[in-house]
This record gives structure tokens, C-alpha cells and sequence, in this order.
């Protein structure tokens, strides 16, 4: 009979044999190779910062005799170095120490950081020793003020660059698993790194991209329409000011087109192969401005989940283009002003300094030197925007450009919106030149393209002006009325038109084509109060 005893293995049998198997003592040897490789595969994964703080304290741990570890970063000006990870549990978190050596940037040649930086293999400090030796850096405090004795330093090096410093707080030390350890550290902080500028050249091109397709779509064409002499001294001042980089602040009223006049300038540049860059600083809430310019590094505030590339950074080498200037806060006026003098700054929650070269064309309505004596707009950076100022004309200053205009308007929204209209009546002609254009060019264009869209013929027969009433105490011999009543008159109406409301779409702000920030503060500059117009 065959013997079958040594084919056949119950589960019972199985189990036993892997237990034994697994029982068998792991060689040191073994565990190295074992943690290497897990490691390894740990750090193929890291893609960002927090990823790698995550992996590092993982393994290190694993690590039992590790009491503390930190890893120390080169800046990007070469000179100092910055805590990149520590291990938070080393000391509480809002421990004032930590929180100020975490911060701090501290010069690569102080005599221990450089030495470590120049070493080839691990570098072993005693802490009292460097203290009394006369090192005074704040992390060798931090360190003492933990209890570490003593502390050893591995550079983090790939074969391009030196990154940074490993510190760890270990008795003893397997210096050859450790400086493997820091191989793969150091690869994955080159990964790092390469996965931010990859994600922030995606940005830029997101975001030119988008800018792109904002021109493309915008109303004006690159023609700016008038005969005036008045319009004629602005072209001859940009043709002066566009091949320089000289600051330019463009005033003018409401809907004058100041944005056309800074794009024609942009144009004319030498920066015209890189798009115009444009923010509008009445158009956003106070505490978004300044993330909207500088940008700011994921984290550093509440909401801030991915770090975002502000309008400075992506109008390098190009032109920036502030609207509305006037309406900026004071606190931003400080930070703002820094920028113009220098052309450098830092993201919000960021330590790298960044340097830019960027022309300025500021716009704004209002009468800054106004606003400076009202001590609303520093005079330092009005002094700073002002180098070239062009002041823009109102409408009803070059009468003799209102029809030429209002032709060109016919002609471009009886294109876009395939309604075949010709031209205008005489009649209507001498409506538009009787009335007073307090919204300028840019209420113009509205009212022909909201008459073209209601028309039925081929000319415009009638056009609707907003009606605004006169108080009847007011004598046909009274003097003219301010351009500040004439403009408290037409945002009264306009409002009435719109059952008072403000924002949103069919909103007053949206007819007169400007920000309901922007109508918020002239209603409160020209005191309009609800029971004027609801």
C-alpha cells in the first residue's frame, strides 16, 4: 500500500507550520532590510509636505530609541534655513519656543548648520557643549529646554542640491540605516518640490488661460473712438508713457473707459506678448484683497486649503492693472505701497520673498488728493502711483464724439446680436447730444445696445433715457447743477427703475455697469437714503 502520510496537510496542519515559521527569530539584518523597503515604498507616495511628515514620523518611530526629530530646509535666497517638519509631540503646540523656532529663519553659517551641510556622513553634537562654545541659535535653547542631550544632523542631499538637515534626538544611532533613511528623505523633498512647481505653473496657465478668454470676450475693441482734442492729448500721452515702465494712474469719472485706455497702453508696450492683468480693488470684500494680490500658501488662514498665485505674481514681466484704486483699505494702502517701491513681497503665511517686475496702471473716480488731505489714501503712495497721470474727459466735455460713438456701439451690437440697424434719427440724435452722460461712455454703449435689442426697425427711432426729476422749486434761471447732484440725480433714478434694488442681476449696479460695492459707497458719499427712490 503507497504511503500518503507526506502528501496530505490538514489546515490545522498548515497553520501550525506558519506559526513555527513565523516564530523563528528576525535578524537585525532583516528588520533594516524590512523597514528600507517599506520606507521606500512609504515615500513613492509623498506628494506633499504633510504627506512627508505623516511618512517620516511613521517610520521613525519605529525607530524606539528616537526622542525627537526635525527636518530643516535651505530657503530659496541660499542664506538661512527654516523648519520644514518637526515632530509636534515633543513639546505642546502652543509652547512659545517651539512656536518661535518653527518660525525663524536662521542663518546657514552659524558654525553648526554649515557644519552638518558640509559633511559627507552624520554630524554628533552635545547641546551644554555648543552653548558653552558660544553658539547662540534659538533651536539649540529649544533643544535644551526639552531635556536633548544630544542631537545628531545628516544633510539631505540628492545629486542636484542640497536640501536641508535631518536632526535627530537619539542616544544611540544606526548611523548606516539612518543615512539610507535620509537618501529617501531627501528624494522625496525633490518630489516635493518639483510637484509644487509643477502645480503652480498649472495654476499660472488656469489662470492665464482664463484672463485669455476675458479678453477675448470683452466688449471694447482694441479702437478707441474720438476726434476731441481732448481725446487727442490722451493718445499723444500714451503713446509717451507706453514704451516705458513708468507708473501710470488714469482719473477720470465713472464709465470713461479707463480700462480701455490702460489696455491700449499695455498694447503699445514692450510687455504686450504677456497678458494684462487686472483686479478690481471695489469689487471684493476688504479681507480678500490682499490674498487676491499677494496670494497666500495653503493653510495660513481659515478656508485657505491650496496655495494660490495672487495678481502681482501672475503680472511678472507684464502689466497689473488696479481699478478703482481709490477704494482700497488703508491697511492694504501699507503693504501695496511696499510693492510699488521695492517689487517684492511674500504670500500670505509664506517665508520666501518674491521678487517681481511688474508695470503699474492704477485707475480711479475719485480726486485722491482729496482723499489725502482726508486722510483716506496715504500720500506716500499716491505720490508713488502719480508719475504719469492721464486724466480722461467726460462725455459731455467732447460732444462732438457722442455720435461718431454712438454709431460705432450700432454697429458693434448690430453685429453681435444679428438685429440689422443702421443708424439713428435725427431726432434720437439730438435726444443723446441734449442729455448729460453723468455715466459717460460706458452708459452710452448700454443704452444703444438695450435700444437695438427693443427696436423693431432699421434705425433707432427712440432710445430710453432714465427720466430723472428736478424738484419744481428749481427756477429756469437757477444756476447748472454740480456734477455731484447731477450723478446723485441719475443714481436716484436708475435705483427707481430697479424697485430699489442694488446688486444682482437687473440690479442698479448692474445698468450703471459698476460694482454693488462701488454704488454701496456712492449712495453713502452722496447720502441717498431708501425713501429717495423706493
Amino acid at each position: 500500500m503507497k504511503d500518503t502520510s507526506t502528501e496530505y496537510f490538514t489546515d490545522d496542519m498548515i497553520t501550525v507550520a506558519e506559526d513555527m515559521e513565523a516564530a523563528e527569530p528576525v535578524t537585525e539584518q532583516e528588520w533594516e532590510t524590512t523597514l528600507l523597503l517599506d520606507f521606500g515604498n512609504a515615500i513613492a507616495a509623498v506628494r506633499s509636505k504633510e504627506d512627508l511628515f505623516d511618512t517620516v514620523k511613521l517610520f521613525l518611530r519605529r525607530l524606539n530609541i528616537l526622542r525627537g526629530y526635525a527636518i530643516r530646509m535651505i530657503n530659496d535666497d541660499g542664506k538661512t534655513m527654516s523648519t520644514y517638519v518637526h515632530d509636534r509631540a515633543v513639546t505642546t503646540p502652543d509652547d512659545p519656543l517651539i512656536l518661535e523656532v518653527a518660525k525663524a529663519r536662521y542663518p546657514i553659517k552659524d558654525g553648526i548648520q554649515d557644519r552638518v551641510l558640509n559633511s559627507d556622513t552624520s554630524v554628533f553634537l552635545i547641546v551644554d557643549e555648543e552653548i558653552a562654545r558660544g553658539h547662540d541659535a534659538g533651536y539649540l535653547h529649544f533643544w535644551k529646554s526639552v531635556g536633548f542631550v544630544k542631537v545628531a544632523g545628516m544633510p539631505l542631499q540628492t545629486a542636484s542640491r542640497k536640501w536641508g538637515i535631518l536632526w535627530l534626538a537619539m542616544e544611540e544611532i544606526n548611523i548606516q540605516l539612518v543615512e539610507s533613511l535620509c537618501s529617501l528623505i531627501s528624494i522625496a523633498i525633490s518630489n516635493i518640490k518639483t510637484n509644487e512647481q509643477i502645480l503652480i505653473l498649472k495654476e499660472k496657465l488656469e489662470q492665464e488661460n482664463q484672463y485669455l478668454n476675458e479678453q477675448l470676450s470683452n466688449s471694447y475693441s482694441a479702437e478707441i473712438v474720438g476726434q476731441h482734442p481732448a481725446m487727442h492729448n490722451v493718445y499723444k500721452l500714451i503713446s509717451r508713457v507706453a514704451g516705458a515702465s513708468s507708473s501710470v494712474l488714469i482719473l477720470g469719472e465713472t464709465g470713461t473707459g479707463k480700462e480701455l485706455i490702460a489696455r491700449a497702453i499695455h498694447q503699445a508696450s514692450p510687455r504686450n506678448n504677456k497678458l494684462m492683468i487686472k483686479i478690481n480693488c471695489a469689487a471684493m470684500p476688504a479681507n480678500l484683497i490682499e490674498s487676491e494680490l499677494f496670494g497666500h500658501e495653503k493653510g495660513s488662514f481659515t478656508g485657505a486649503f491650496e496655495r494660490r498665485i495672487g495678481k502681482f505674481e501672475q503680472a511678472h514681466n507684464s502689466t497689473l492693472f488696479l481699478d478703482e484704486i481709490g477704494e482700497l483699505p488703508l491697511e492694504l494702502q501699507v503693504k501695496l505701497l511696499r510693492v510699488v517701491q521695492e517689487r517684492e513681497f511674500e504670500r500670505i503665511g509664506g517665508k520666501n520673498t518674491i521678487k517681481i517686475d511688474v508695470r503699474i496702471i492704477a485707475a480711479t473716480n475719485r480726486n485722491l488728493e482729496e482723499e489725502v488731505e482726508a486722510g483716506r489714501f496715504r500720500a506716500d503712495l499716491y505720490y508713488r502711483l502719480n508719475v504719469f497721470p492721464i486724466q480722461l474727459p467726460a462725455l459731455r466735455e467732447r460732444k462732438e464724439d457722442l455720435i461718431p460713438l454712438a454709431n460705432f456701439f450700432i454697429s458693434r451690437y448690430s453685429r453681435q446680436t444679428g438685429i440689422a440697424v443702421k443708424g439713428m434719427t435725427a431726432e434720437v440724435a439730438r435726444t443723446l447730444q441734449d442729455y448729460d452722460w453723468p455715466g459717460n461712455v460706458r452708459e452710452l454703449e448700454h443704452l444703444i445696445e438695450r435700444s437695438i435689442l427693443l427696436t423693431n426697425d432699421n434705425k433707432l427711432r427712440d432710445v430710453h433715457l432714465p427720466g430723472i426729476k428736478i424738484d419744481q422749486s428749481v427756477q429756469d434761471d437757477a444756476p447748472p447743477l454740480t456734477m455731484e447732484s447731477r450723478e446723485r440725480y441719475h443714481i436716484i433714478g436708475t435705483l427707481k427703475r430697479c424697485s430699489g434694488k442694488i446688486g444682482g442681476e437687473g440690479g442698479a449696479a448692474e445698468i450703471l455697469d459698476i460694482p454693488s460695492t462701488t454704488l454701496h459707497s456712492k449712495m453713502r458719499r452722496l447720502k441717498i437714503t431708501k425713501k429717495e427712490y423706493k
